[in-house]
């Protein structure tokens, strides 16, 4: 049995906002993730722990805001939803209200109509709009900055021929995709996978801004990856097309990958007992997460 498969690499890439400190983040993120798997299959949560150094977090905010946040203003919240099994349900009936489905219909009414988004965007909307336009543009070269933290260690990880998990949180995703599609010019073995949460990549806007968004045909996507596993959040105002494979279908046409799967989750997770279906600890500990994080690892350590 080859010795480098006995050796997966899972490296977490989070969304925008500003984030703890990657010493003090990690830790927690992890927790979640072993959390999710153990209520699944001990062995597997036993195997993940033994080899914790698997999991790394990709710490690009703190140059990107030139802050952090602190992470005792999450703990309560994390260790609230590491003890709740299942979405209840007030999680539910909150995640499904027509407040809910009404702000949904609205924002992907103004993903169609572009014109429509400065009237429509709150003031969060607008704080997000600019960090995007602040990567994409690559403005005093901070998408640069932002994709090198990515590229360096997974470059590193494909030399060495480590099956490779892009777990990837909202904004995170746009940065793994892209990262992905970057990589197109070198001669790497692929990506296992790509797992994104909550992400916006179902969305026209970001579409339209990814790397290789103008190039022709089958030259616009990532040549660089396996296999792509999307769960998104009923509720979801991030991830508001749940389902990228509608997008993307042409990269199976293409035989760029070999699939595309979509999934749709309840996140439960709750902060001063106000529902957050973006959390990424509530996507992290989800048991549709774990499931699909412990068949990946599994294959991997074959």
């Amino acid at each position: 049995m080859a010795s480098h498969r006995k050796n997966p690499l899972i490296l977490y890439i989070p969304g925008l906002k500003t984030k703890p400190p990657v010493e003090r983040y990690q830790p927690e993120l992890w927790r979640c993730l072993l959390e999710g798997v153990n209520r699944l299959d001990g062995n597997v949560a036993n195997d993940l722990q033994e080899h914790e150094e698997c999991f790394s977090v990709i710490g690009w905010t703190s140059e990107f805001y030139g802050e952090d946040r602190d992470i005792d203003l999450d703990l309560p919240a994390i260790e609230a939803v590491l003890h709740q099994l299942h979405p209840s349900r007030r999680d539910i009936a909150e995640a499904t209200a027509w407040k809910k489905r009404f702000m949904r219909w609205i924002f992907l009414l103004g993903d169609f109509l572009p014109f429509l988004i400065p009237r429509i965007a709150d003031p969060n909307m607008q704080l997000t709009l600019r960090d995007l336009r602040r990567y994409t543009k690559n403005i005093g070269g901070a998408g640069e900055q932002v994709r090198e933290k990515l590229l360096v260690p997974l470059r590193k990880a494909l030399q060495e021929d480590r099956p490779v998990l892009l777990l990837a949180h909202s904004m995170g995703s746009i940065i793994a995709y892209d990262c992905l599609w970057l990589l197109n010019k070198d001669s790497l073995p692929p990506v296992s996978a790509m797992m994104t949460l909550g992400s916006p990549l179902g969305q026209n806007f970001v579409q339209r801004r990814l790397q290789g968004a103008r190039c022709p045909g089958a030259e616009r996507f990532p040549a660089t990856l396996r296999r792509w596993i999307n769960i998104a959040a009923v509720g979801e105002l991030t991830a508001i097309d749940r389902h990228v494979a509608t997008d993307f279908g042409e990269m199976v046409e293409f035989d760029l990958l070999e699939r595309i799967e979509d999934h749709e989750i309840f996140n439960y997770f709750r902060s001063d007992d106000v529902l957050n279906v973006h959390s990424e600890y509530g996507y992290l500990v989800n048991n549709v997460t774990a499931g699909l994080l412990r068949d990946w690892w599994q294959q991997a350590r074959q």
